[in-house]
């Protein structure tokens, strides 16, 4: 009778630590389902070609960008749209990666554009703010309204310079979001 009762106890035991397991795996699994949500994307014409760009207007996701991406599909990236025109300046926090960014008028039409190279990555015991500060910043020179960035090498591939237009579904990026 002794035995079984310790089998019974042990067996209780391991049904609330897989009660646990499961339901740490249900809330990694809730959490990990938040940060990969679909972002918002918008379609736009870059040099004649098609882009599906995700979407960034909030200043939580401007200041995180493409950082920390390993790959850039050739006909994705992203798209900034500032609330009001600004002269503004990216770099490359977290970019692993070479990044183009073209920054544009209201209109679309390209007032900047940058080959960012990859940094080193922030070191141990470097601060935040020095990191920050080390990092060589990409102006765009005038206020600009949109900035779009894409892999590297991609906007000098299309032949894209300043002066030239990009297609946006500028409408619907300046819509009011519900």
């Amino acid at each position: 009778m002794r035995v079984s009762l310790r089998a019974a106890a042990l067996a209780a035991r391991a049904a609330r630590i897989l009660l646990l397991l499961g339901a740490l795996a249900a809330a990694g699994a809730a959490h990990a389902q938040r940060i990969d949500a679909p972002r918002e994307t918008t379609a736009v014409t870059i040099g004649g070609e098609r882009f599906v760009l995700e979407v960034a207007r909030d200043p939580a996701v401007q200041y995180r960008g493409l950082g920390g991406r390993t790959s850039i599909d050739p006909h994705g990236g992203m798209i900034f749209v500032f609330q009001r025109p600004q002269a503004t300046a990216f770099v490359m926090r977290d970019c692993p990666i070479p990044i183009d960014v073209a920054f544009l008028d209201g209109d679309g039409r390209v007032v900047a554009l940058h080959e960012m190279k990859p940094e080193p990555p922030r070191g141990p015991r470097e601060s935040a703010a020095a990191y920050d500060a080390r990092l060589r910043p990409y102006p765009s020179g005038l206020p600009v309204a949109f900035a779009v960035e894409t892999a590297g090498g991609r906007l000098r591939q299309l032949g894209v310079r300043a002066g030239d237009r990009i297609e946006l579904g500028r409408a619907a990026l300046l819509a009011p979001r519900p």
